[in-house]
């Protein structure tokens, strides 16, 4: 119980008996305004990603020190108490920059005008807004987006970003926004 009558955290293990961990964290999320960190000896990034982009504010793998739990929670709490303050977490949206992404209308607004995207665009701009600064590889995005196995299908994921880059990137040719990491994947940076 927490200091407003309700619960302040969650504190969420992954390797529940008869319960997909990931299933349950977006499901809290669709209800709870409160920070979710799950905790796993899962070490994979693909782990972290999925954690994250389903909800969680932070993904904890085992084992660590209590301390450093504690510190985590901590922060959290300290962040989202900030963030009522300022006027609150609105899980319907996500802004990063000047782009504005409104989930239950599916819109997007790039410097407050209207982007008119595809079912693919919209689902890939969704999941690159939900993990800012994380590093996708092209197969990983196919895999997340498209919902298939990669095998060697990257250009789909190449035509998918460049669509996106000509329509809410001012300069497409120069992005702020999508971000090619050489060798490595895709970003956005916010």
């Amino acid at each position: 119980m927490g200091r407003s009558g309700g619960d302040d955290l969650i504190l969420l293990d992954l390797m529940l008996p008869g319960l997909d961990g990931f299933a349950l964290c977006s499901t809290l999320r669709e209800t709870l305004d409160i920070p979710i960190l799950m905790v796993t000896a899962r070490q994979e990034d693909i782990d972290k990603i999925k954690g994250l982009g389903l909800g969680a504010d932070d993904y904890i793998t085992k084992p660590f020190s209590p301390s450093v739990l504690v510190a985590r929670i901590k922060a959290h709490l300290a962040q989202y108490d900030r963030l009522k303050q300022a006027g609150g977490v609105d899980r319907n949206q996500l802004q990063l920059g000047s782009v504005l992404l409104q989930k239950d209308a599916r819109r997007v607004f790039v410097d407050g005008a209207e982007v008119a995207l595809k079912n693919k665009e919209y689902a890939l701009l969704r999941f690159l807004l939900s993990n800012p600064d994380i590093v996708f590889s092209k197969e990983t995005l196919y895999e997340r987006i498209w919902g298939y196995d990669a095998m060697g299908d990257n250009a789909t994921v190449v035509v998918y970003i460049n669509r996106l880059r000509e329509k809410i990137e001012k300069d497409p040719s120069h992005p702020r926004y999508i971000q090619t990491v050489w060798g490595a994947g895709y970003r956005f940076k916010p």
